[in-house]
């Protein structure tokens, strides 16, 4: 029962995603946003009194009703924050990403130790309380900064986005590394206290490796991405294959023969956190881009579209990775069921990889194709005047 008011979330987050991203510029970006935050505040500070209510049914329908809100809240949220951000730095999407994805890091890192102390100190109440308000209080400062775009809704359909080629790949590859994001929530902590015998807080240290070296790594990657968007699509590959490499030492799998250390463990992590940079932050780009030479128009409509798309399927790794995490430790154990998990972003990489080459290798043949096309008009063009 835990585990589905957990796996709520994602679910409704991903149709959230999906019908908030199709309607954003009939709502209205930063309204969108606005109301995303009220709502994710409000119920966050109702989440805090639910041991109020009684026992049973209605204790556990009041879970999944708050957690329920709460992402369809938060997928409003993400997706008008990903398009207002991409339609106000045009040219610097992936820095931009990078650079908030500090903030994302650092939320991971002080929100357990922080929560821990309030709950500690002052009870339940009091962590949820207070980060509902914190919630709330932004609301008024993000009135006054944010800016309002306003824009015809566009022709070109999501069913279009999404049966496009290279952005069904790329929807795979947010798929897999969310999912990996998500096996470690339930695995990892109790993989340690059992192989090392760790108290819970040193379970927190061990976690602090991943997430950050991805703060750090994450506006480096950004920058580099926009600076040589050459470069960008070798990141993602890359990224994904050593994402896989890790997955596959976290255990390590039993037929690699290496023994199960801590310090290993932390390295891999450290290395997972700089992967995840390095695959995550050049993806919403390579979204943009794909959109654009596909004939969508450069508007606060397609960037509706591909935001919602990309928080969709990204929830939906966070929905499968814990819950075919958790089956698979359950039943083979934590070192295979890692080993698993690493093949869905090898998959994904190698995948993208193939359609990388490919796409270069047709771009060449159309690029000698003109350049012959072009030299025979010229030739044509000189022969009467020759005559």
């Amino acid at each position: 029962m835990i585990g589905m008011i957990f796996g709520c979330y994602a679910l409704f987050e991903l149709l959230a995603s999906l019908v908030f991203g199709k309607y954003l510029v009939h709502i209205g970006a930063k309204f969108m946003f606005i109301a995303g935050m009220f709502v994710s505040g409000g119920v966050t500070i109702l989440f805090g009194v639910l041991d109020q209510l009684p026992e049973g049914p209605i204790f556990i329908a009041m879970c999944f009703l708050v957690r329920i809100v709460d992402a369809i809240g938060f997928g409003a949220a993400i997706t008008a924050s990903s398009s207002i951000l991409a339609k106000t730095f045009p040219n610097n999407v992936a820095t931009v990403m990078g650079s908030l994805e500090v903030f994302s890091g650092l939320g991971l890192v002080a929100g357990p130790p922080l929560g821990g102390l309030l709950y500690q100190s002052f009870g339940y109440e009091v962590p949820f309380i207070f980060l509902g308000c914190i919630v709330l209080l932004m609301i008024p400062l993000n009135l006054y900064i944010l800016p309002s775009y306003e824009s015809d809704p566009g022709k070109q359909s999501f069913w279009k986005l999404v049966t496009l080629p290279k952005m069904g790949l790329l929807a795979f590859v947010i798929i897999s590394l969310s999912s990996c994001f998500g096996f470690l929530d339930p695995t990892l902590s109790l993989f340690v206290m059992e192989k090392f015998s760790l108290s819970t807080g040193y379970v927190g240290l061990v976690f602090l490796g991943l997430s950050l070296s991805y703060t750090i790594s994450s506006p480096l990657f950004g920058l580099l991405s926009d600076k040589m968007p050459n470069l960008r699509k070798w990141f993602l590959v890359f990224g994904n294959l050593i994402t896989a490499g890790c997955y596959m030492l976290l255990g390590p799998v039993p037929l690699l023969h290496i023994k199960s250390q801590l310090w290993l463990l932390v390295l891999v992590l450290v290395v997972n956190g700089i992967s995840a940079g390095m695959s995550i932050i050049p993806t919403f780009p390579e979204m943009l881009s794909c959109a654009y030479a596909n004939g969508f128009e450069d508007s606060i409509s397609t960037l509706g579209l591909v935001s919602g798309l990309f928080g969709a399927m990204w929830s939906v790794g966070a929905f499968m990775g814990p819950i075919l995490g958790g089956f698979l430790c359950e039943k083979i154990g934590f070192e295979w069921a890692a080993a698993i998990q690493g093949l869905w972003t090898l998959l994904s990489g190698v995948a993208m990889a193939l359609f990388y080459l490919w796409e270069d290798s047709t771009a060449r043949r159309r690029s000698k194709a003109q350049n012959s096309l072009g030299t025979e008009e010229e030739r044509a063009a000189l022969l009467p005047n020759d005559t």
